[in-house]
């Protein structure tokens, strides 16, 4: 009697009879055989190897998922899947084929299951030799064979692979093999030295104190001296080494801020070290002492200033927050209505050109007190732009996420709505260093315009809107047509 992958074999062969390869014009089963190979490198997991034998049968024949699950089983049929991509009109295209392989991507990100990120890895490295065979012998010619002839686009891709299979895969030879073919085709891409054995430092944080936590990720105390940012599964090594980078470059600039000094692996995530003797966040001691309130807004209007001071210099390549701003429009507002994304677009250049730093992602969450001085953690989105753009995310922050779903507020902060709409009262206060209700009133305004296209880009973000977000969304479109008619400007 056949075993599970003898009889994967037999029917992947059946199923790409005919088929050939694009370079070598070789028989299309033995890229399947070839995928099964690598992955036996990795894993004696029979499912897993039956799975790279029958990755692209329901991408490239007649098979389906459902006839892979009843042969061969739900594992089996989950893992093809997820390997599998949908296709879209206009495919050659850079836009119709960058959303195919983004699509396919997050199947990558939010899988936790190791046979994923094997399967990811054998596959593009097997496609990854191909192309490496033919650029060795005719250089850039090999982009005209493949759907995308952008070879910029296919570097993207091919590094995208390599950094979301890093922290699981990183020992394997299958990855420092991909690392090396990479850097043969894009040299620089990867530090050498992930082509050679690397162990990051494994550390735990059970039954450490949970600090707070944010859009990025969690933070823990892991002992008297340190604390320890764990990041979402879906964050790469780059991820974590560029906002490392950004917090030197923010201190070197003058921000009070805590700088990490080394990256570490927390189970199966990225984890960011930070020496932070006695120290707690601004979000802790509020949800301890609300009664505090006005004085921890005040201390936060002052680091505000603090970063808005600082000019930014063209030779700090710090990206623009206004941008962020208009693709939170073209990724939420524009799906629903395209002339009320032209009118937010309007006013969004209202906004002046200005070299001011902006922190990106600035609340109580993210500003730990040291001997009473506050230090800044999460630099990932540090910008040069108008600091509306820094208020609007207050507002979104400590308003607006309490009238979407309090829940979300109370365990992103740790403290009421009611406190939170306090601490914004005060803050913009102490910030615009006025009691004056109308100027108060206009620039809350302003910011819960940009606010209200944030949540609706939040809420897109999901998929397409259902039930209570469409409710959401509808209510807040409203408010933004209202406020886009009113308003001339957003700047203050």
């Amino acid at each position: 009697m056949m075993n599970q992958l003898e009889e994967a074999i037999i029917y992947a062969t059946v199923l790409h009879q005919g088929k050939i390869r694009k370079f070598s014009g070789s028989p299309y089963i033995l890229h399947p055989i070839e995928v099964a190979q690598i992955l036996s490198t990795m894993t004696a997991d029979g499912e897993i190897i039956t799975a790279g034998i029958l990755h692209d049968v329901v991408e490239r024949t007649d098979a389906s998922i459902a006839e892979i699950e009843k042969r061969f089983g739900k594992r089996v049929a989950a893992l093809v899947e997820c390997d599998s991509e949908i296709a879209y009109a206009g495919e050659e295209s850079g836009d119709a084929w960058r959303r195919r392989k983004e699509e396919s991507l997050l199947s990558l990100k939010n899988s936790q299951d190791i046979g994923v990120q094997m399967l990811w890895l054998a596959d593009t490295l097997s496609n990854m030799r191909s192309i490496v065979g033919v650029y060795s012998e005719q250089g850039d010619a090999v982009w005209e064979v493949l759907h995308q002839s952008d070879p910029e686009l296919q570097h993207w891709y091919y590094r995208s692979v390599a950094e979301l299979v890093e922290l699981q895969l990183n020992k394997t030879a299958a990855f420092k093999e991909l690392v090396k073919h990479i850097n043969f085709i894009w040299p620089g891409t990867f530090d050498s030295d992930k082509a050679r054995y690397r162990k990051y430092k494994e550390v735990s944080v059970e039954g450490c104190k949970l600090l707070g936590r944010g859009a990025k990720g969690e933070v823990y105390r892991y002992n008297d001296e340190l604390v320890i940012k764990v990041f979402n599964h879906n964050n790469t090594y780059s991820d974590v080494e560029r906002e490392i980078t950004l917090s030197r470059k923010a201190f070197v600039m003058g921000i009070p801020t805590a700088i990490s000094f080394g990256i570490v692996s927390v189970g199966k995530q990225y984890g960011a070290m930070y020496e932070l003797v006695d120290s707690d966040t601004i979000s802790k001691q509020i949800a301890r002492h609300p009664g505090q309130v006005e004085s921890y807004a005040k201390m936060m209007a002052e680091l505000a200033h603090t970063i808005h001071s600082i000019e930014v210099k063209e030779a700090d390549s710090l990206p623009d927050a206004m941008e962020r701003l208009r693709s939170y429009v073209r990724s939420g507002v524009e799906y629903e209505d395209e002339a009320l994304a032209e009118k937010c677009m309007r006013l969004i250049d209202t906004l002046p050109v200005t070299h001011t730093m902006i922190h990106g992602d600035f609340h109580t969450g993210n500003v730990f007190l040291q001997r009473g001085e506050p230090l800044l953690i999460d630099m990932d989105r540090l910008s040069t732009g108008h600091p509306m753009a820094e208020i609007s995310s207050l507002y979104y922050f400590y308003i607006l996420l309490g009238e979407y779903d309090p829940e979300i507020l109370v365990d992103f902060m740790g403290f009421s709505c009611r406190t939170a709409r306090q601490f914004y009262g005060f803050f913009l206060k102490y910030y615009l260093n006025t009691e004056d209700e109308d100027k108060l009133r206009n620039v809350t305004e302003k910011a819960a315009f940009l606010a209200y296209i944030r949540m609706v880009h939040r809420i897109h973000k999901k998929g397409e809107p259902t039930g209570e977000n469409r409710k959401w969304v509808d209510c807040y479109l409203g408010r933004i047509a209202e406020l886009a008619e009113r308003l001339d400007s957003l700047a203050f």
